[in-house]
């Protein structure tokens, strides 16, 4: 076999050895195109979705996991940044509909173990994991892979993350650092990413949500503070990814489907 070839991804593949292979598990990214500050490109999510998505599922192909990684979908809900040029938006419906045909795909080529991995924080799945529940012979599982790594941020980063901040920059400069705008002196052409106080307490304190309309709430679409940011940071994140999804994949893709799962 060509030592570059690789077959945890789907886009890569080929009939040969798909009809010879059963995968066990399928791994869809979910990636918006927006604007994350001034520095990092519209695609940020996008290629986070695509990166993650091919180390966790290459982790696990060598630890013996039957995975498969699907292309990402380029495209999220954006109704909270309409107001900025070409946040290319899909409603939530629309994403719904999406999903569901490609679940249905997935279920009729035999895999039932379909991973979202959610790569936007405007995407919204949860509703969509219950309503499928009723529709298909597949077994969804949804992953939030910036919510994942809560009890450990603070071991990598020194600043809250919303969006195109520390975490996010640090990601962009060890995976895509030629996409990562930055001045002549080298600092990174981004603002400070400061947020807009909220007036209402119940609202600060979160006792109260709103769909945020981030032109109101930061001034360049940036949440979070990015120039703190390295790439020894987003190795580091990776490699917590990593040995937690990567896991779970190897984990999922050897469990048997019973009237139970994934139940004891």
């Amino acid at each position: 076999m060509n030592k570059s070839f690789r077959p945890w991804i789907l886009a890569e593949s080929n009939y040969g050895y798909i009809k010879e292979n059963q995968y066990e598990v399928a791994v869809l990214p979910l990636g918006a195109t927006e604007p994350h500050n001034l520095h990092l490109p519209y695609g940020t999510d996008l290629f986070e979705g695509t990166m993650i998505g091919e180390h966790i599922c290459e982790a696990a192909h060598h630890a013996g996991g039957k995975v498969v990684l699907l292309p990402t979908i380029p495209y999220g809900t954006e109704t909270n940044m309409i107001e900025f040029p070409l946040a290319m938006n899909l409603n939530p419906s629309t994403l719904n509909y999406v999903i569901s045909d490609l679940v249905e795909s997935c279920v009729e080529s035999g895999i039932k173990k379909i991973v979202l991995l959610n790569s936007h924080g405007g995407n919204d799945f949860k509703p969509t994991l219950r309503e499928l529940a009723n529709e298909t012979d597949g077994h969804l599982f949804l992953c939030d892979w910036f919510r994942c790594i809560g009890d450990r941020y603070f071991d990598i980063f020194e600043h809250d993350e919303d969006h195109a901040g520390e975490m996010e920059t640090s990601f962009g400069l060890q995976y895509f650092p030629h996409l990562v705008a930055k001045n002549e002196d080298g600092t990174l052409a981004a603002d400070q990413g400061a947020r807009t106080p909220l007036r209402l307490e119940a609202l600060r304190e979160g006792w109260v949500s709103i769909t945020r309309p981030w032109h109101l709430l930061t001034t360049n679409s940036g949440s979070g503070y990015p120039h703190a940011a390295t790439a020894e940071k987003g190795e580091k994140l990776m490699q917590l990814l990593v040995e937690r999804l990567g896991k779970f994949l190897v984990d999922l893709s050897s469990e048997e489907i019973d009237e139970r799962f994934p139940f004891e």
